[in-house]
């Protein structure tokens, strides 16, 4: 199947499960082997008969050496491609904060290794981590480099790894064949229809839903639909940073927004100090929860936040003009805080923030509905150029998407 002067080829047989078809995962597949001058051939190609069976592929992979092997399952890993008899290969770190050179390096994406003969899905899945195995070799997990140990076992290589991409299936919705594409030409009330749908289905199931607003919602006037959504019960938690809680409370104050005002769109006399006035008087009270235990704190998202109970976290930026009591400002912390705020989480609103957008979309997983809202096309394709294939995102006002939206629920 090689080249002729090399009359020993090595060869690996991979197996290959889901929607491979309807998500390119196939062609993609395929086209890895040929650029990285390997060679196929097709064992079994079983394409799943109706719109909801999987399509089941057995390729064998051939390659010169095995370090052109192992440098085309790596590429093939992680498209979903594993090998069905081979156990995850681990090594001890040898030192806290270190792990072996030829650590395995996590995607977003659903993963599973194979363990004593036996597949275990890898538990806090998301990217940029490293994978832990429990001592007993009975449970795996991901794990910052910042949280390793000396003498964790670590995952090192590819072998019994199997990632399982997100699929596209057969069933169409607008989150299917829209998905990881960013455009300004939709519909939009066909879009916001189909996200209140799903919120209704998240809430009536007792799911959860997280919300990632920058402070353009306020800016653009949407922060009085946002708080309704809260006040209606469809927002579970608010990830976000100073800026917004500050601008929530000069809404509260002046009615302004960066001194602007949000009834007549102009800039007011002395409106350049309202910011650092809400900071103040924030301050005084010792923060949120202080000025909303005293009653001064009567309108806007953080109102409501507070008076229903949802949970926020607010990270920290360098910045940032005071910032107040409330904001988390070591990244460690605040990143721990994000993460435990979407446990379990089903759909994350993303609206007009790329900064903290990213930060959210780095440690979701790929099964997480998330949609990305924001004027500037940008801010979704940066999303989605660091990893975050699960992003949908639509180029629109954020207000407009927000009044919508709360119109809907």
């Amino acid at each position: 199947m090689m080249d002729e002067n090399n009359p020993r080829p090595v060869e690996k047989t991979v197996r290959l499960q889901g929607h491979l078809v309807d998500s390119d995962i196939m062609s993609s597949v395929l086209d890895r082997i040929v650029s990285l001058e390997g060679k196929f051939r097709f064992e079994e190609f079983d394409i799943g008969k109706t719109n909801v069976d999987p399509s089941v592929t057995i390729l064998t992979v051939f390659a010169k050496d095995n370090e052109h092997m192992g440098l085309i399952l790596g590429e093939l890993t992680q498209l979903g491609a594993f090998v069905d008899d081979e156990n995850a290969m681990v090594e001890k770190a040898p030192a806290d904060c270190v792990v072996p050179e030829n650590f395995y390096s996590t995607t977003n994406h659903r993963t599973a290794i194979r363990i004593k003969g036996t597949w275990v899905e890898v538990e806090e899945q998301m990217m940029d981590s490293v994978i832990v195995v429990s001592p007993d070799y009975e449970r795996a997990s991901c794990k910052k480099l910042r949280y390793i140990e000396k003498d964790d076992y670590v995952v090192v290589g590819t072998r019994g790894i199997h990632v399982m991409p997100r699929e596209k299936s057969r069933k169409r919705s607008i989150f299917d064949f829209m998905h990881s594409v960013v455009s300004s030409e939709r519909n939009i009330t066909v879009f916001v229809k189909q996200a209140a749908h799903i919120m209704k289905d998240i809430k009536s199931a007792g799911g959860k839903t997280c919300v990632v607003p920058g402070p353009a919602v306020i800016h653009t006037g949407g922060s009085r639909h946002l708080a309704s959504l809260i006040r209606k019960g469809y927002i579970d938690g608010l990830l976000s940073g100073n800026a917004l809680a500050v601008h929530d409370v000069e809404t509260m104050l002046f009615g302004t927004s960066l001194g602007v005002s949000l009834e007549s769109g102009q800039s007011v006399e002395g409106g350049h100090r309202h910011h650092m006035a809400a900071i103040n008087h924030i301050n005084k009270y010792g923060g949120l929860r202080g000025l909303f235990e005293k009653g001064l704190l009567t309108s806007g998202i953080f109102f409501e936040c507070l008076s229903h109970d949802v949970p926020f976290a607010l990270a920290g930026s360098i910045r940032d003009d005071g910032p107040i009591p409330d904001v988390i400002t070591d990244v460690r912390t605040a990143q721990e805080q994000y993460i435990e705020l979407l446990e379990d989480v089903d759909l994350v609103l993303m609206l007009a923030s790329m900064l903290h957008s990213i930060a959210v979309g780095n440690v979701l997983p790929s099964y997480v509905r998330t949609i990305c809202v924001d004027i500037n096309p940008a801010a979704v394709t940066k999303l989605v150029d660091r990893g975050s294939f699960q992003a949908f995102g639509i180029v629109t006002d954020v207000s407009l998407f927000l009044r919508v939206l709360d119109s809907l629920l």
